[in-house]
């Protein structure tokens, strides 16, 4: 039996319990994902965390039924696309909500018999969170833009898209047209003495009284939303589409309605500026 040196063991021992160290990190520890590009029917790419590709593929499929619902019923479908995320003054929580009641009211206006909106900002369409991985808006329009685009890729499910402008966000914060900056104002006063989750925008400094005022006084709409003006660029691009499409062409577009009213083909047609499109940078 060889017999080493007493430094030559140590030695030995601890080179063994660095390695044994390092395999067990290696093992606990799994590999960062990379983001990946993915592109829709309309060319339209996002650069995404694919570590909730499981659960995006799962939402897609559920809001699929929910439409697929709404339709056997013989009602016209609408994608409504509004702002959601806590920015530029905006405040996810009271976004949440008039999106809710601009569903309602649209509903109301058309007939909710004859009519379904589909609202993005239903608790059920929130991507749920995968370990670490939470969803951002690249990976909620991955999620939008599929179900926007349909499996054919030609917007098949819906019958019109509903993007919401200032008179919407008037009505359902009920602003008068006279003194509406002075209510958004009050409206914060009021609601932070009590909303923890507006406490803690405040507190990370993403809103204060004047941004909140001032986006709900000036800007609340989608023509200050990434995600919308994505998605306004994907409906001109489904109509693009449509046109050049035997079973549909040119009388069978989407129709485009803004702030309540159908926008002209110009309006409809004109691209804007991306909002979280594009491909991911190696």
């Amino acid at each position: 039996m060889t017999i080493f040196p007493p430094i030559f063991k140590r030695k030995t021992l601890l080179a063994g319990a660095i390695a044994s160290l390092f395999a067990l990190l290696f093992v606990a520890t799994p590999a960062q994902a990379a983001p990946v590009t993915e592109c829709g029917a309309t060319g339209i790419c996002y650069c995404y965390n694919d570590e909730l590709k499981g659960v995006i593929d799962a939402q897609v499929l559920k809001l699929r039924v929910m439409i697929a619902a709404q339709r056997a019923q013989g009602k016209a479908v609408g994608y409504m696309s509004v702002p959601l995320s806590t920015a530029g003054g905006g405040y996810f929580n009271l976004n949440r909500e008039v999106a809710e009641r601009t569903k309602q009211r649209v509903e109301s206006r058309y007939g909710a018999r004859q009519l379904w909106l589909l609202n993005p900002g239903m608790p059920e369409a929130d991507i749920p969170t995968v370990g670490s991985a939470r969803a951002g808006g690249a990976e909620y329009m991955v999620m939008w833009t599929r179900v926007l685009e349909g499996a054919a890729g030609l917007g098949e499910d819906f019958d019109f898209v509903y993007f919401v402008g200032p008179s919407d966000f008037a009505a359902a914060l009920g602003f008068t047209g006279t003194g509406d900056m002075e209510r958004a104002a009050a409206l914060f006063e009021e609601r932070v003495k009590t909303d923890a989750d507006l406490q803690r925008a405040v507190a990370s400094g993403r809103i204060n009284a004047q941004s909140f005022r001032n986006y709900y006084g000036l800007r609340a709409s989608t023509n200050f939303s990434q995600g919308a003006h994505d998605e306004w660029n994907i409906t001109a691009k489904l109509n693009a589409r449509r046109r050049a499409d035997a079973k549909f062409g040119l009388p069978n577009q989407l129709p485009t309605l803004y702030d309540g009213r159908a926008v002209s083909s110009a309006e409809a047609d004109t691209a804007v500026g991306s909002g979280y499109a594009g491909q991911c940078k190696n």
